[in-house]
């Protein structure tokens, strides 16, 4: 196991240097004067960033302060988003980059081309003069050499001038610098800014007339740590208490941390107002600290945790699960003691975190599933990895007799950057048949 553990480390050494000189070759080597000041510059950024990124992201799952994790962990995740971008951009910039040097080079020999016409015509009627010679190198002219044999003499080879490479250099690294960072920072404040609410409506056969119209207000991987605190948790709060739900499902991957760090930053979460209260499901992320003790701060703050539990609520069972990240601690879902003594022959809404534990609901005869875990994705093109792993990446499907809904999640887990898959608060409205 250990051995494997190191090998994996030296192929993600060994790529991310890859990267790394990568980009140096395109956005520094080709840009910049040998020995210059900005070059210079240019590589000890590209030889500080992997640095810094490896101890941010050490940093966050290392027993070190937390405000060492919050000063490091911005410039280390920010650069990992970045870098993803950058990457894909030079490589589009590789298909561009001969494109746009035969325009230049077919524009310089038609320049060419044209003034030596010119000079044709002006040699007919003007008087002799020494003959002059190009420099290949440096475009200038001088008197040919002695024994020089003037008539082979032709102008440069528009193709070999070396301002005209750098220019092409220059172009595609800086739009792709500039598609980069704009990407990123669309990203960034596609979280900064919260999340936005959906609303999707899920008919329940078993679900009695009473009850439709009922609304849960689903939110999942809210991952407060050390780049998304209070304020954030405090933006989830604000939008879902302005779906004035019925309930609030709170499914997993609430935290990336401990209670003593981030306690406070989960105060917010006591301000959930729905008429029938809050309910918590663990997530993954929780048991990367102490599950138990979030599962405790949870019901302080007035959620009601269910682990591996059920309640009745008015027309339908809830149903929670812990998640399979659990079983390593002897605490993963059971779905036998969540549904144990449940009547079939009433409506079940189950709550899970990851989407993957659907076939276990349909053998046990659940009506709906709530899920997260996917963030939809959150960073295209990371989107098609996450979807080929999960059986929804986001939205409603129906798996037999069981609808799974599967909310993108209102925060983002490594860097606070979402591209094509925007954070959500869904508001879940469940239609009865017999309405």
């Amino acid at each position: 196991m250990i051995v494997v553990v190191v090998l994996m480390a030296l192929v993600a050494v060994a790529l991310v240097a890859g990267a790394h000189y990568y980009i140096w070759r395109r956005l520094v080597r080709d840009t910049t004067a040998a020995g210059g000041t900005a070059r210079r510059t240019g590589t000890a950024v590209i030889i500080l960033l992997p640095v810094l990124t490896f101890a941010g992201v050490g940093m966050g799952r290392g027993d070190v302060p937390f405000s060492l994790k919050q000063i490091f962990g911005w410039p280390a995740y920010m650069w990992l988003a970045t870098l993803l971008y950058l990457l894909l951009a030079l490589l589009v910039g590789e298909a561009v980059r001969p494109l746009l040097s035969r325009v230049l080079d077919r524009r310089a020999a038609t320049a060419a081309g044209a003034a030596g016409g010119t000079g044709g015509t002006a040699t007919a009627t003007a008087p002799a003069e020494e003959p002059v010679t190009v420099g290949a190198a440096t475009g200038s002219t001088a008197p040919p050499a002695p024994g020089t044999d003037t008539a082979e003499v032709s102008p440069a080879t528009p193709a070999a001038d070396p301002s005209r490479r750098l220019f092409v250099s220059r172009v595609v690294g800086g739009a792709a610098a500039a598609a980069a960072l704009a990407t990123v920072g669309y990203g960034t404040a596609n979280v900064l800014r919260g999340p936005s609410v959906k609303r999707v409506t899920v008919p329940l056969a078993k679900l009695p007339r009473a009850a439709h119209g009922y609304r849960i207000a689903v939110v999942s991987d809210i991952h407060l740590g050390p780049l998304l605190g209070r304020a954030h948790a405090q933006r989830v709060v604000d939008t879902i208490n302005s779906t004035n739900p019925d309930l609030v499902a709170i499914v997993g991957d609430m935290v990336d941390g401990t209670v003593a760090d981030l306690g406070p930053a989960a105060e917010p979460l006591a301000q959930l107002a729905a008429r029938h209260g809050s309910y918590f499901v663990t997530g993954n992320h929780e048991y990367f600290g102490d599950a138990a003790e979030w599962v405790d701060l949870v019901r302080e703050l007035g959620v009601h945790p269910l682990e591996n539990a059920r309640v009745e609520i008015a027309g339908f069972d809830l149903a929670g699960v812990n998640d399979l990240a659990g079983e390593e601690e002897g605490q993963g879902p059971d779905f036998k003691k969540a549904l144990d003594g449940r009547d079939p022959a009433r409506a079940s809404v189950l709550l899970a975190h990851q989407p993957v534990v659907i076939h276990d609901a349909v053998k046990h005869g659940i009506d709906l599933q709530l899920s997260g875990h996917t963030h939809g994705g959150q960073m295209w093109p990371v989107n098609y990895i996450a979807q080929a792993s999960n059986p929804t990446l986001a939205g409603l499907e129906q798996y037999g007799d069981t609808a799974l809904y599967v909310t993108r999640g209102a925060g983002a887990w490594g860097p606070p950057v979402r591209v094509g898959a925007p954070s959500d608060v869904t508001v879940v409205q469940l239609a009865s048949r017999q309405a």
